[in-house]
């Protein structure tokens, strides 16, 4: 674990239903921080939900507006919840890692099962009848080649990983 010189902001990285979105506004408030869902400003980018974004135009293209977002802004002073995809692009990566810390949220493919209840229509980045299962194992080396804190959540509630959270930001962010 580095410590992160001028900047105040993590980066929630994780697989759909991790808690990114949930936890990340729970955290921003605490830390009185700004919150960005980047899959928000996708939308806002292209105009239109993901799921309707990729229906139309497939999921290669959502990932390149997915990276154009993550290599075009700045996040400094933010609690930012990324796209479980936005592992997929290095340069992105790269522009996250460069301004903040970054936090694995993980779970069990079986937890995060359990919590999906709407997979085909959720608007993930993934290919053409690709399997979560098969999505989770191709994701999981990516979070845990980018991240610089693993956090496994598991039997965490939302308050002990609000909790996990504050403490990492206390501890790492100056």
């Amino acid at each position: 674990m580095k410590p992160i010189k001028n900047s105040q902001s993590l980066i929630l990285i994780g697989m759909p239903c991790s808690g990114k979105s949930t936890i990340g506004r729970l955290l921003a408030e605490k830390m009185q921080l700004e919150f960005v869902d980047t899959d928000q400003r996708i939308e806002s980018y292209v105009n239109q939900k993901l799921q309707a974004f990729l229906d139309s135009k497939g999921y290669m293209a959502l990932r390149a507006v997915e990276e154009t977002i993550l290599v075009n802004e700045t996040f400094h002073n933010k609690i930012v919840a990324t796209g479980g995809s936005a592992v997929y692009t290095h340069s992105g990566m790269m522009n996250l890692k460069s301004n903040a810390l970054v936090v694995f949220l993980d779970l069990p493919e079986n937890q995060l099962t359990k919590r999906m209840t709407n997979f085909s229509q959720r608007g993930i980045a993934r290919k053409p009848n690709q399997s979560f299962s098969s999505l989770f194992k191709e994701r999981r080396e990516l979070y845990l080649r980018y991240m610089d804190i693993h956090v496994d959540c598991s039997g965490l509630s939302v308050d002990q990983l609000l909790a996990k959270l504050v403490g990492i930001c206390k501890k790492e962010l100056t």
